[in-house]
């Protein structure tokens, strides 16, 4: 998935997946998944998405500062 967010672009295809994280089972509307990516010029980026019910209704892409992404990679899964 690529994304724009003020004029930089981001893209899961040439980024380097960190971790990613699932909430819920396969199928459950509040069931949702997190993958924290870091690109080529070292900023960090969410690619989120779950169901109907979930904080993530749809696909989408994060901003990350360095600082949220090291604190969510602490974090208990």
């Amino acid at each position: 998935m690529k994304k724009t967010i003020c004029k930089k672009e981001y893209d899961t295809e040439s980024a380097t997946l960190i971790k990613q994280r699932a909430y819920g089972s396969f199928g459950d509307p509040k069931g949702y998944e997190e993958v924290l990516y870091r690109d080529n010029g070292g900023s960090y980026f969410f690619y989120v998405n779950g169901g109907a019910e979930s904080k993530y209704k749809k696909e989408d892409i994060k901003r990350a500062s360095a600082k949220t992404a090291e604190e969510w990679l602490k974090a208990e899964d």
